[in-house]
């Protein structure tokens, strides 16, 4: 007995896979034609199995409690997203040409200012965000580029396009696992790959590698290039040190690198210290460099700053990329795009209403139970309201919130996300919402994943996909073919 589509009901959601009659949309037919051929026990088995190698591998993230970190196995559903090449080299172009805004947009604030001198973006929401550093004002990096790798979160709504929620732009995480899932899902499923026509997405730690390669300060054949982490700590480690892996690169916390009087980067070595030429640094930013920001910070380097500032060295993402990566910012990517490049956006943004403006802020709190509240710099699906599925308290709780600090906060309609069938059980299959994380990186050239990480909402009905709040993932695949 095989897994029952019958009764799979995507209940008016934009379903990926299965369209509104219950039948499989055109670039869905193989894969469910051949989970169809697959008894419930047979892909029972293959479930347990994608658990087990996810265990041997060492997957797994760190979840924040009170209780201290949580480290736990990466959650993988072995149904695989698809989408179509057509709609994905549409939409990327639009990330291309929204990284490309984004980067002018940094490089203006730390030079001329343009765009707020003519008012394009209001001064005061940069000169009172959280992640404007008046220490990188001058500073101009290699190709004028500050955002070098970047995680775009999308969701496809019901128009079946895809929107853009929010840019990652200070250490984006979870490209590791996007490469994970798929090297799972080639185990699990390996018949669907005879085929050829799934795109590849190995040759990200490659193309990584390449783009740091092309910020080195030194131009000589081999640059000494090394991933910055926090350390064993961190909720990333596991993707800090996979990167470093797969680039063939040294993982190095704060105290392995020091700043010599020449203001250049050395790495300790047993053989002596080594300059390093490109640092990709998986550490925000105020705790970088303890002579700048926080002196207590014991993760960084002492006049790394100092260091960067003067050319010695390059920094991936470079200081101060997170002034872009702020939510109320987001709300006026559409208007750089048009200012710096002349171009009409090609992805569009979810509909934002920004608290700072009191006749947006209004509207807010006359409908908290209608949207989702968001504070401008949180991540990781914390500090939000989901209005639909709060308490009159919790409205209240956030109605003082946006009062007391009203640049803090924005306000989205509650969306409706594409769905995907998920198994949630022995042969039981229901839609779970997703939203999708390509990565694009920027140094000489630009590139976008073919792809990128697709986060579910494990709990029904639920919109939450990230990790750390109960979320999953599965394999994203983009077909070459919309032909049978």
């Amino acid at each position: 007995m095989s897994i029952s589509w019958d009764n799979y009901n995507p209940d008016h959601l934009n379903d990926e896979l299965i369209d509104e009659k219950g039948m499989p949309k055109l670039t869905a037919r193989r894969l469910v034609e051949h989970l169809q051929s697959l008894d419930v026990n047979e892909l029972e088995s293959r479930r347990q199995f994608a658990e087990v190698t996810i265990q041997e591998m060492g997957i797994s993230f760190a979840v924040y409690s009170e209780k201290g970190n949580i480290d736990r196995v990466w959650p993988f559903d072995i149904i695989p997203r698809i989408i179509s090449a057509k709609q994905w080299d549409k939409t990327a172009a639009g990330l291309k040409q929204r990284l490309k805004a984004l980067n002018m947009f940094i490089a203006d604030l730390y030079g001329e200012q343009l765009i707020i001198k003519e008012g394009i973006v209001p001064e005061h929401l940069i000169t009172h965000s959280k992640n404007f550093r008046p220490e990188c004002i001058g500073m101009k990096p290699a190709y004028g580029v500050w955002a070098h790798i970047c995680g775009t979160d999308l969701v496809c709504e019901a128009d079946g396009e895809f929107h853009v929620l929010e840019d990652n732009l200070r250490v984006p995480s979870g490209v590791s696992y996007m490469l994970e899932n798929r090297a799972i899902t080639k185990r699990v499923l390996p018949e669907l790959f005879e085929q050829k026509n799934i795109k590849s997405i190995d040759d990200y730690p490659d193309r990584l590698f390449d783009m740091l390669v092309s910020l080195s300060p030194r131009k000589i054949k081999m640059p000494e290039i090394v991933v910055l982490t926090p350390g064993i700590h961190n909720s990333a480690y596991f993707e800090h040190a996979y990167l470093a892996q797969q680039m063939g690169i040294e993982l190095v916390e704060g105290n392995d690198l020091v700043v010599g009087d020449d203001d250049c980067v050395y790495m300790r070595t047993i053989t002596g210290l080594d300059r390093v030429d490109v640092i990709y640094r998986r550490i925000d930013d105020l705790f970088l460099d303890p002579e700048v920001f926080r002196k207590d910070s014991t993760l960084g380097v002492p006049g790394l700053m100092r260091a960067w500032l003067a050319g010695n060295v390059a920094l991936a993402n470079a200081p101060g990329a997170g002034v872009a990566d702020d939510k109320v910012v987001y709300a006026y990517v559409p208007d750089m795009i048009r200012y710096y490049l002349k171009e009409e956006p090609l992805l569009p943004n979810v509909k934002t209403y920004l608290c700072d403006d009191p006749v947006q802020r209004q509207y807010v709190l006359d409908n908290l139970d209608k949207l989702v509240i968001k504070p401008a710099n949180e991540s990781g699906g914390y500090g939000m309201l989901i209005g639909p599925h709060s308490s009159k308290q919790e409205q209240a709780h956030f109605a003082e919130l946006i009062k007391s600090d009203p640049r803090n906060y924005i306000a989205q309609p509650t969306l409706n996300l594409s769905t995907a069938p998920t198994l949630i059980g022995k042969g039981c299959i229901e839609p779970r919402h997703m939203d999708l994380r390509p990565f694009v990186l920027q140094g000489k050239d630009i590139y976008v994943t073919t792809g990128g990480l697709t986060r579910v909402a494990m709990k029904k009905g639920s919109l939450v996909v990230n990790s750390s709040q109960g979320g999953g993932s599965k394999d994203t695949w983009i077909v070459k073919s919309e032909k049978n």
